[in-house]
């Protein structure tokens, strides 16, 4: 599948390894190509400098070809923007947008956008852990 991934901090070098390892057509890209060092010298996907709410990045990076994207910036409204942009400008079938504040996410999950949110996960983890370490009271 040919991927396009916005944002090479942690989540997305990672995201982006494992799905070139897997076979994948990955193209990441990120406004700051001091990003690109977090991925492995073996990685085989394309690196780009540029913005994932730029046309002409999203173009030069295949965006009209691909079967994925996904943003993993650091800010909420530029994932959502890039998002948006990948869906309903490119028709991208598969998009993936991770939002840091919950509600936000919940909110753009019911207007048709596939979120996910690290906040309400580390809460839920967070919980959990405290309940173990408790003892389960």
């Amino acid at each position: 599948m040919r991927m396009v991934i916005m944002g090479c901090g942690r989540v997305g070098a990672g995201l982006a390894q494992q799905l070139a390892t897997e076979g994948h057509e990955v193209t990441i890209l990120d406004t700051n190509s001091f990003a690109f060092q977090r991925l492995l010298p073996e990685f085989s996907g394309r690196r780009l400098v540029g913005s994932g709410t730029d046309d002409r990045t999203l173009i030069e990076a295949g965006i009209e070809q691909a079967d994925c994207f996904i943003a993993l910036a650091s800010g909420d409204n530029r994932n959502i923007l890039a998002s948006e942009k990948a869906k309903e400008v490119y028709g991208v079938r598969n998009v993936v947008t991770r939002v840091r504040d919950p509600l936000r996410s919940d909110l753009f999950a019911r207007l048709g956008l596939k979120t996910f949110s690290p906040t309400k996960f580390g809460i839920d983890l967070a919980h959990t852990a405290l309940f173990e370490a408790a003892g389960g009271q």
